[in-house]
């Protein structure tokens, strides 16, 4: 009998977490994920996105990411407002590139596009949220 094979990320989840777990409250930085899991640096970021897919089905502790700490699991809220405000500023700065770099330089050669007056008027609410969530 052939028993079905376990997805790959999983795999790759399964490894990250022990080493995350072993070190905490300590943090791991890739380098360092790569060398207690024997994966290659694209097979701990596969891990690390199954494990932050998974988390939040199954209500885990979150996994965030500091340059002094590296990735690593914390029980404080405070660290998890720190990680989430962070990706805030970060999707904030992409949404305002677009906006700004392709979808204004539209608008003044086309100003009556239909569809670029739409995602210029969605973005920009959106675009208000993210500022206000990244302040916050």
């Amino acid at each position: 009998m052939v028993g079905t094979a376990r997805p790959v990320a999983e795999h790759y989840g399964d490894l990250v977490r022990a080493a995350l777990m072993e070190a905490r409250p300590a943090g791991l930085h890739t380098r360092q994920l790569v060398a207690a899991t024997r994966l290659t640096p694209s097979k701990v970021a596969r891990g690390i996105e199954y494990l932050r897919d998974i988390g939040a089905a199954e209500r885990l502790t979150p996994i965030i990411w500091r340059r002094a700490d590296g990735y690593m699991f914390s029980d404080e809220p405070s660290d998890w407002i720190e990680y989430e405000k962070k990706q805030f500023r970060l999707i904030l700065g992409r949404l305002t590139r677009v906006i700004t770099g392709t979808l204004a330089p539209h608008l003044a050669r086309h100003p009556d596009d239909e569809w670029a007056n739409l995602a210029v008027a969605q973005l920009t609410g959106v675009r208000a949220t993210l500022d206000q969530l990244a302040k916050a």
